[in-house]
């Protein structure tokens, strides 16, 4: 019972000094967050630089990522709980660095377009660099700054959520949060540097060189350990906008999950959902969270489903420029992908044919049960894991065991992707020759996808 006690007591002490770090920023983002024409603007800054760094300091411990994981505080507890303002004890598992926005601007050479990387529904991403010994216990390395846009899809309650997840959680397949900025009305974030960029890049950007199969497959697995670390957390967390953008790269192909800012908590106890505004990407959502703003982990499990079709096929899971029939990869492919007879009219033909017929047929047969329009038919992460992770090792096939593409299936696919290549690119010429249109801002691949709130 005295153990209890103590655990509670520390863990409103840990609360305390959140709630001291963010309590004028909770007072900015009352509302829901950043979306349409009701964007949270960020509050008053209430804490100093030096105290906010105490505030985040790591905290003694054998092994603090796993601590921080045990105890890890919910949004929720966050946001809904006041408690006195003691800041005595260290937040166990979090050791982000506080940054000024001089310290920002040095590291990216004054967000010089020359380190623009992109931009998203938060704002754009500049890549940068600090120095060793910049702030204390940070190593030298390359960063990237994401900073907030007033204008952007996103605001404060997404910032806050970025802190407070990646501020917590550890893990291999997610992306690292280096630190942030809170400064007056500015809110940055700033995570390290992902030089192979986004799986959306490399599947629809041709960026060289096409991705193999192997490597694809070695992403699909990183991505869906990612998931499966967050929905078996003690506090399970639901990422809730899983798209082929938010897979970062690094150096070996390897994917980490970024941008936290629309996750949530998950479930707890006797609850079966968390009941939310229903927010994501079109082509992504699961078809119930759309109907009834019900979100549970299955509705990561449908979204991680369209990123591995896009994977398998090559194709975006939302595409106007091809025929309307076309346009939506799932209603389009999804009853092709248990037929292996049909694996050929599924499978990129940028691979030309380079690959395992047996553990593509396999991958596609996960992809099916993740894309179930019943929750209950899909399966766990973990379970995805478990039956995507043996298919790395296999590379070669029993002869005449699954039909390979017929080189004419591959010639249509090839040829119908240059025409809708075409077509955008004389869209966006038109677009750019129009008197009538300003100067069109830089989006990075997220924006390319349509970002959306639904509303009754």
């Amino acid at each position: 019972m005295a153990k209890s006690s103590s655990s509670k007591k520390k863990q409103q002490q840990q609360l305390s000094a959140w709630r001291f770090l963010f309590g004028g920023c909770l007072g900015g983002a009352g509302g829901a967050g950043g979306s349409g024409g009701n964007k949270v603007r960020p509050g008053p800054r209430t804490t100093t630089t030096a105290t906010a760094r105490h505030a985040l300091s790591p905290a003694p411990s054998s092994s603090p990522a796993a601590a921080g994981l045990q105890q890890r505080l919910s949004v929720t507890d966050v946001m809904s709980t006041c408690s006195d303002q003691d800041l005595s004890v260290s937040l166990v598992g979090s050791n982000l660095h506080v940054f000024t926005v001089g310290d920002l601007k040095a590291a990216t050479q004054g967000f010089v377009d020359s380190n623009f990387l992109g931009e998203g529904g938060f704002g754009p991403v500049y890549k940068g660099a600090v120095a060793e010994g910049a702030k204390p216990g940070l190593r030298a390395q390359q960063i990237a700054v994401k900073l907030w846009d007033p204008e952007g899809t996103q605001g404060h309650k997404e910032w806050l959520s970025e802190v407070i997840f990646l501020g917590q959680l550890r893990h291999p397949n997610l992306v690292k949060l280096v630190g942030y900025c809170s400064e007056e009305e500015h809110r940055l974030l700033v995570y390290e540097y992902m030089p192979k960029g986004s799986l959306e890049n490399h599947l629809f950007k041709k960026f060289p060189p096409v991705l193999s199969w192997s490597t694809r497959l070695n992403i699909a697995v990183g991505a869906a350990k990612g998931l499966a670390f967050l929905h078996d957390a003690e506090k399970p967390v639901i990422y809730r906008d899983f798209k082929t953008s938010n897979i970062l790269l690094n150096p070996d192909y390897e994917a980490k999950l970024s941008d936290f800012g629309l996750a949530k908590d998950g479930p707890e106890g006797d609850d079966t959902h968390v009941s939310t505004r229903v927010m994501g990407t079109h082509g992504y959502a699961a078809p119930e969270y759309i109907l009834t703003g019900h979100l549970t982990a299955k509705s990561d499990v449908y979204s991680f489903g369209v990123v591995l079709l896009e994977i398998l096929s090559g194709r975006r899971a939302v595409d106007k420029t091809r025929p309307s029939r076309e346009q939506h990869l799932v209603e389009y492919m999804r009853s092709w992908l248990k037929d292996p007879q049909k694996l050929g009219r599924v499978m990129d033909p940028d691979l030309e044919g380079k690959y395992s017929t047996v553990a593509a047929h396999k991958a596609a047969l996960v992809a099916y049960q993740c894309l179930s329009g019943s929750p209950k038919n899909r399966p766990d992460m973990s379970k995805v894991v478990e039956d995507l992770e043996p298919l790395l090792t296999v590379t070669d096939d029993a002869p005449g065991e699954l039909p390979a593409a017929a080189p004419e299936d591959v010639k249509k696919e090839r040829a119908k992707r240059r025409d809708g290549d075409r077509r955008e690119k004389g869209r966006q010429d038109k677009a750019a020759r129009s008197p009538k249109r300003a100067v069109p801002r830089r989006r990075a691949p997220g924006r390319s996808q349509e970002f959306w709130e639904w509303k009754a």
